[in-house]
């Protein structure tokens, strides 16, 4: 079973800003639903292509295998954030996860966390991160919830809540549910999170290259 605290001297050093060119730092983030079964799937797509850092929530912890998530990626939890904080001038564990990320991606969002992000609490690391987030950066959520609870009038509110935001929603899909039921409200695949955050990515960047703004320029667009 792979650690899941790490020294906040150490992280701070991990997350020191390289000048040279890098991969996609992606914050992936797991809630206490079935679907973080497939967390550690979902942190195997991520990492072939960019550096992952991971969260999760206590409920999370009992549908993620620890021993498949790649070594390579720390998983953090509410421990971490408390035992890595000793006086005042030490590093804040969801501040500094906060600053290293360039894109935030929680998979899956069950439907108490949504409830907890559209209400601005913050009672775990997680929501601390939320809360503490840089809106100009990309924040993906890919629900994942009984049919029931997804057609729950709370949750339209607390989308639209979330959208006003600027989070982006990766829709859950409809088949047979963990609990036996069939309907909307599973989570979307690993496969169709990681290709949607990657194309917005490099779409993006793409956009934002000295190139494409001269082009931008060169056709009267700025």
């Amino acid at each position: 079973m792979m650690a899941c605290s790490e020294p906040v001297s150490s992280v701070g050093d991990n997350m020191s800003v390289s000048a040279a060119p890098r991969k996609p730092r992606i914050l992936l983030a797991s809630s206490g639903s079935v679907a973080a079964v497939k967390f550690a799937n979902l942190c195997q797509c991520f990492c072939e292509w960019a550096e992952v850092r991971a969260v999760a929530t206590n409920p999370s912890l009992y549908f993620i295998d620890r021993t498949a998530i790649p070594k390579d990626v720390i998983l953090y939890t509410d421990n971490d954030e408390w035992s890595s904080w000793k006086k005042l001038g030490d590093s804040v564990l969801h501040i500094e996860l906060r600053k290293w990320a360039d894109i935030m991606v929680i998979a899956p969002l069950s439907a108490n966390t949504l409830g907890k992000i559209a209400g601005g609490l913050c009672d775990n690391l997680l929501t601390c991160i939320v809360r503490a987030w840089d809106y100009s950066k990309p924040f993906f959520v890919a629900p994942a919830m009984n049919t029931f609870m997804w057609n729950n009038p709370f949750t339209e509110k607390h989308l639209i809540s979330i959208d006003e935001l600027g989070i982006s929603l990766i829709p859950p899909v409809t088949k047979r549910l963990a609990c036996g039921d069939y309907g909307n409200g599973a989570m979307a695949e690993p496969s169709t999170i990681y290709s949607t955050v990657r194309l917005f990515y490099e779409s993006k960047a793409q956009q934002d290259s000295p190139e494409a703004c001269v082009e931008a320029r060169d056709k009267g667009f700025e």
